[in-house]
């Protein structure tokens, strides 16, 4: 079995834009896709990222494989095809398909042809999590002197991270990406 580097990871940026009130049926059919996509050599994860465009529903999933044959060989599917196919009728518009190599989604603007130099990418994350680490065990303290078994080693620290990880990756990330682009992609 030929061993795969993280050099040859591809990221692929799927945005649909969802009908209004067809929100529930969406989300059911992306938790069916995203088990399917699961199942294929090479899936390395899915991240869903939920916001609007124009008003309507917008959900961008993120989706990692270990390599472009592996992504094609998904994206060729009869598998996917069917689903895609399914999922038409709740969306306003054609699937925008956008294509990333490595794993720098968040620091990829659409109109960047390449990601930023790692230390961009490096002093922006710092700059992000580090106030974030700062401010969030203060804001769970009063959550860990009223519930003693939360207050924890175990059950703090991954109320914690799980608090920054989550605000990073869906509010704090896709913004700040957005707001530097313009320094993100100077060169």
């Amino acid at each position: 079995m030929e061993t795969q580097h993280a050099d040859n990871v591809v990221t692929l940026l799927i945005r649909h834009r969802v009908r209004q009130g067809r929100e529930q049926a969406y989300e059911h059919w992306l938790h069916r896709i995203v088990q399917t996509a699961h199942g294929y050599p090479g899936h390395l994860g899915v991240d869903v990222i939920r916001g609007t465009d124009e008003g309507l529903p917008l959900f961008t999933s993120v989706l990692r494989f270990n390599g472009a044959p592996q992504l094609q060989d998904w994206l060729d599917s009869d598998e996917r095809r069917r689903l895609i196919e399914e999922v038409r009728p709740l969306l306003e518009r054609q699937e925008d398909l956008e294509l990333h190599p490595g794993r720098e989604f968040w620091f990829a603007p659409a109109d960047a042809e390449v990601p930023p130099p790692r230390w961009k990418q490096a002093c922006v994350t710092f700059a992000v999590i580090l106030p974030l680490s700062l401010l969030i065990p203060l804001l769970w303290q009063p959550a860990f002197a009223a519930l003693p078994w939360l207050g924890g080693y175990l059950a703090s620290n991954t109320a914690i991270t799980l608090t920054i990880v989550l605000l990073v990756v869906y509010l704090f990330m896709p913004r700040v990406t957005r707001w530097l682009a313009p320094w993100l992609n100077r060169p």
